[in-house]
């Protein structure tokens, strides 16, 4: 480890014990018994600012290879929340701890105790006190059963003389297995960009339009039973359109999105008179609730509920709607709308559909059953009808004309 210190004079030195000063990917993993529930592979390195005799020093070191796993670390349980302890040095460690909900886990706070009569460390430190800092200011989370990725550099502030920068982070918590999942959510940093070329004269030009983004791809989405029997059935295209408060422009913008279904997982229940289907691409998680209304027997989309965090967004937009009428249908048969549909969901989310077919009940043989369609379709077929019909009586009309008018062109001759 390098530890590099710079002192109120504004003079810097480095000492180097045994290694250049690099922050390198060290793995963690709590387990109890013989199950892992954290892993870890990140790489971290400190800033901290501290008092001597002759004023205040500044620290820089990484994150030892020789950290490992303390003993307070836990998998959790009841109202215990799973917690990754790193101990390393003469009485520092790192704590992550984590949350999660029906979808999403999180770290919920990130804490550092450091050891001021770490002399090594903290040469000259005027004290020899343990400090502890923490912040519950973290943006790192990822859905269930997915690995939280972040290889760019993230800065957090556990107070105004520490700082932590993670990197190269590979980490999953609440886990079904002894390896990180192959499913990864993506943090926003390392998610490809798209910058404007810089501006070479300073003359005004006007801004072009957005362009608007492609349908998006038809997702092929199944849920099972106990028994691995199709029960529910959905063949769409989805584009989310959410409104929300952009971090860079501090002002509300509207995005649209298209769900990609080579990185959407699918899940959910199957019951009378409910199903789900839960869908989740990397930050996003949206789910369809389905009721049956045992009177009229007729399925209808009654609930959809969405949480996201997509870059340039403040905070998680997390919003539902358990009031909906949407894409009735009569049980035993499936729904189907080749048209673009938008349901709106609330003013701030609204849901396109394109090709879509569904059916949540009364699945058999895995396929779909016959399909009703939606108004849209029946009036986009009623209208070319309605313009053939309007055109074969047009050309029924000009024939009996002529006929007419050649009748009397006959008419008007008599034979020598």
């Amino acid at each position: 480890m390098m530890v590099k210190r710079c002192f109120a004079a504004g003079v810097c030195w480095t000492l180097l014990m045994g290694c250049v000063f690099a922050a390198h990917a060290v793995t963690f993993e709590v387990t109890d018994g013989n199950s892992t529930c954290i892993k870890a592979e990140l790489s971290a390195s400190f800033s901290i600012s501290y008092n001597t005799a002759n004023g205040t020093s500044v620290v820089w070191f990484a994150l030892p290879s020789s950290a490992a796993v303390g003993s307070s670390s836990s998998c959790g349980g009841g109202d215990v929340p799973p917690e990754l302890v790193v101990s390393f040095g003469a009485g520092h460690a790192l704590a992550l701890v984590f949350t999660s909900d029906r979808w999403l886990y999180r770290v919920a706070n990130i804490s550092l105790q450091y050891n001021l009569s770490d002399t090594t460390t903290f040469p000259r430190s005027s004290s020899s006190r343990i400090v502890s800092v923490m912040t519950n200011a973290s943006e790192i989370s990822a859905r269930l059963n997915s690995t939280y990725r972040c290889l760019s550099s993230m800065s957090v502030s556990l107070s105004t003389e520490v700082n932590v920068t993670f990197s190269d982070v590979r980490m999953e918590a609440y886990m079904n297995g002894a390896n990180l999942s192959t499913n990864e959510s993506v943090c926003s940093a390392d998610q490809t960009v798209t910058t404007a070329a810089p501006t070479l004269s300073p003359r005004t030009t006007v801004a072009p339009s957005p362009i608007p983004l492609p349908a998006p791809e038809r997702g092929n989405y199944t849920i099972t039973d106990g028994n691995g029997t199709a029960c529910l059935l959905a063949l769409m295209g989805l584009q989310l359109n959410i409104t929300h408060h952009s971090k860079s422009l501090n002002k509300t913008v509207s995005k649209v999105m298209n769900l990609q279904p080579n990185r959407t997982t699918a899940s959910g229940s199957c019951g009378v008179p409910r199903a789900t289907l839960m869908l989740s691409e990397d930050l996003t998680n949206l789910t369809f609730t389905f009721t049956l209304n045992l009177t009229t027997q007729k399925f209808f989309l009654s609930a959809v509920n969405v949480s996201a965090f997509w870059p340039d967004m403040t905070d998680w937009f997390v919003e539902g709607n358990g009031s909906l009428n949407f894409l009735q249908c009569s049980v035993g048969r499936s729904y189907m709308c080749s048209a673009e549909q938008m349901l709106a969901v609330v003013p701030t989310f609204s849901i396109n559909t394109f090709r879509l077919q569904l059916q949540p009940f009364n699945v058999t043989a895995n396929r779909f059953a016959a399909a009703e369609e939606c108004r849209v379709d029946q009036e986009n077929m009623l209208i070319p009808i309605i313009v053939g019909a309007a055109l074969a009586g047009l050309v029924l009309i000009v024939l009996i004309a002529y006929l007419i008018g050649r009748k009397r062109t006959h008419a008007g001759y008599q034979t020598i």
